[in-house]
């Protein structure tokens, strides 16, 4: 019951935009990117977004890089990047722009 209540109270001020959802890792930084062959993109329009290393909780896991359309014209990747942030390091989203 306490359980169900916490998971409210947490929803409500995650709704309201008063808690944060930012994990502060406190191991790193991330190892150095993972370099291999990109090959032939598989159409015209696709760009290459390059792999990252995601944290799982307990340690850094390579997400391969993998081929994508961008979501309109004339829009770039910007990739995925950990920032320096309270002691430790932040993982900032990888986005379209």
């Amino acid at each position: 019951m306490m359980r169900r209540i916490l998971v409210l109270v947490f929803a409500t001020l995650v709704t309201a935009g008063i808690a944060s959802a930012q994990v502060v890792i406190r191991i790193g930084p991330p190892p150095p990117v993972h370099v291999g062959i990109v090959g032939v993109a598989p159409g015209p329009g696709f760009v290459w977004v390059e792999g990252y290393h995601r944290w799982d909780g307990g340690r850094y896991v390579w997400v391969p890089g993998t081929w994508m359309r961008p979501p309109r014209p004339h829009m770039r990747w910007i990739p995925p990047r950990y920032r320096h942030a309270r002691g430790g390091w932040v993982f900032v989203e990888g986005r379209w722009r």
